[in-house]
């Protein structure tokens, strides 16, 4: 009840003139429809769940993205974007029922009492944790906590027939954006950036310092499958590319006045060749990076459409940790372009900007089956949602997401039928988990760098032998065919997987990008000489 007298409140504070005398009417109809319940119905009632209920009906007459989140929700999908959470300082692995230890955050409490990767963690606070088939979940809850409180880890190392036990201090673990950088040519830097969080920015900004120090003229921006996040980030990355008082994105809704964002001009990218990469689940910030660079000639955007996400949240934070995320306008890119996809269907088919989201969800699937993520021309849009570029006057499209410069068709033949059961039960990061465990001082011995173990490291059959193996326990029926035509994949992903284990995930994704058709059609572009990237280079 007090939530729901909360909302009210919140809702007169918003802008709502008590003199309205239709709003009145309406807030009291639903006090008095709650109270009823509450007093009258035959049987006890949650008052909780009734508001909450209330609340999330309503939202859903709006869009798909104004939603309501309890505390503990809130709490969950705020700690990616804040940049850091109270832990340990782990990436692990539950293996065979174990905790396995993957590798230790650097400088983080676990390094510093000196757990090692491949150390295997039994116990939480004398409380076993082996063979009880914990969720992740469940993992996590045991481990993190406040900082400053400790938590006893018992630990079985590799080698030593005594257990080990380590208090560990809990303190603030850093959550990065950014999944990988490096070169990926000589003169051109890869940055594969995963969400736009609190400290996405300063990431950015240090990762384009450290490629240029390596020698970086070109860069390929990786934002595929990068479901967006803060506003601000979006801008700061963008920022780094674009002049002085170019306009990055502006925002504008019924109560909401244009607000414009525009580049400061002091970014350390405003020169040489840039491509980023976009596919179907790259999304709203991800957009507004990806527009501005489009909108401006300031480079190509290479892949498929984008989602389509170009709706502002405004928070409202309820009195017991709960939210409210209310659509309050949209985004535009410089040259106009609205960057959200319509969201229902009317009954005669048409598009229109309201509710639906059943429909909403069944967008991407169409957009397979109509063959959009096969062939480029599969797209026909009006010229009433065609645009012009800022600089070069070249055709630009609106009506929801980014339209790429240079289309990448979705890569279809890498999976079979028996490539999706073995990755399916977790047995390709269980077989290069098991191999690291018993050959990791003899590779860290054997490539003392990356480089010589991406050239020189192969995957053998005593690696392949052990999941065709795991495979069977799991009656997972062996196909020959199948086996062998799905065998490079597997080949790149046990390599990636254990390149990760050894360094870290840019390490990862230097290996699996020799395979990716998008970064290859990126790198063959800034090879070429291409006519028009030569132009979009300031």
């Amino acid at each position: 009840m007090k939530k729901f007298l909360s909302l009210i409140i919140l809702f007169c504070a918003l802008g709502l003139q008590a003199q309205d005398r239709a709003l009145q009417q309406q807030l009291r109809k639903l006090q008095m429809a709650e109270y009823a319940i509450n007093q009258l119905y035959v049987d006890s009632v949650n008052d909780g769940k009734l508001v909450e209920a209330a609340i999330k009906s309503m939202l859903s007459q709006l869009d798909p993205h104004s939603t309501y989140t309890t505390p503990e929700e809130t709490k969950e999908l705020n700690e990616p974007l804040n940049g850091n959470f109270d832990g340990i300082g782990i990436q692990f692995q539950m293996m065979e029922d174990t905790l396995l230890v993957i590798q230790p955050v650097s400088d983080g409490p676990s390094e510093r009492v000196g757990i090692l990767a491949g150390d295997r963690i039994i116990a939480v606070n004398d409380t076993s944790i082996a063979g009880k088939k914990y969720s992740s979940d469940d993992i996590i809850k045991r481990l993190r906590g406040p900082r400053g409180t400790q938590v006893k880890l018992t630990v079985l190392r590799r080698g030593l027939k005594d257990l080990l036990n380590f208090n560990v201090k809990r303190d603030k673990i850093p959550i990065t954006s950014i999944d990988a950088v490096y070169m990926a040519d000589p003169g051109i830097g890869y940055i594969r950036v995963n969400k736009f969080a609190a400290t996405t920015g300063e990431e950015f900004h240090e990762a384009l310092v450290k490629l240029k120090d390596q020698g970086m003229i070109d860069l390929i921006l990786d934002l595929q499958d990068n479901g967006g996040g803060y506003l601000n980030a979006a801008i700061d990355m963008a920022n780094e590319f674009l002049n002085q008082k170019d306009l990055i994105v502006y925002t504008e809704g019924r109560s909401s006045r244009r607000q414009n964002y525009y580049a400061k001009g002091n970014g350390i990218f405003r020169e040489g060749k840039l491509i980023v990469l976009v596919n179907e689940y790259t999304a709203s910030a991800s957009e507004i990076v990806s527009g501005a660079i489009q909108d401006w000639d300031r480079g190509l955007i290479v892949g498929r459409r984008s989602f389509g996400k170009g709706l502002v949240q405004r928070p409202i934070n309820l009195s017991d940790g709960s939210m409210i995320r209310l659509t309050t306008a949209r985004y535009y890119t410089p040259t106009g372009r609205c960057i959200q996809k319509p969201y229902q269907t009317n009954a005669d088919g048409t598009k229109s900007d309201s509710g639906n989201q059943s429909d909403y969800n069944k967008e991407l699937a169409e957009r397979y089956q109509h063959g959009e993520l096969m062939h480029a021309d599969s797209i026909h849009l009006p010229d009433s949602l065609r645009y012009s570029t800022l600089k070069l006057q070249r055709s630009v499209y609106g009506g929801g997401g980014i339209m790429p410069d240079y289309f990448v068709p979705l890569d279809t033949t890498l999976y079979t039928d028996y490539h999706r059961q073995v990755s399916a039960q977790g047995l390709i990061l269980k077989t290069s988990t098991n191999f690291i465990e018993g050959h990791r001082k003899e590779l860290a011995k054997k490539y003392k760098d990356f480089n010589t173990f991406n050239r020189q490291f192969e995957i053998d059959e005593e690696i392949l032998g052990y999941l065709r193996s795991e495979a069977e326990k799991l009656d997972i029926k062996f196909n020959q065919e199948q086996y062998d035509y799905s065998l490079p994949y597997i080949k790149l992903q046990l390599k990636g997987l254990i390149a990760r284990d050894l360094w870290d995930m840019s390490e990862y994704y230097h290996v699996m990008n020799s395979n990716n058709k998008s970064v290859q059609a990126a790198l063959q572009l800034l090879q070429s000489n291409n006519f028009l990237l030569s132009h979009l280079d300031r």
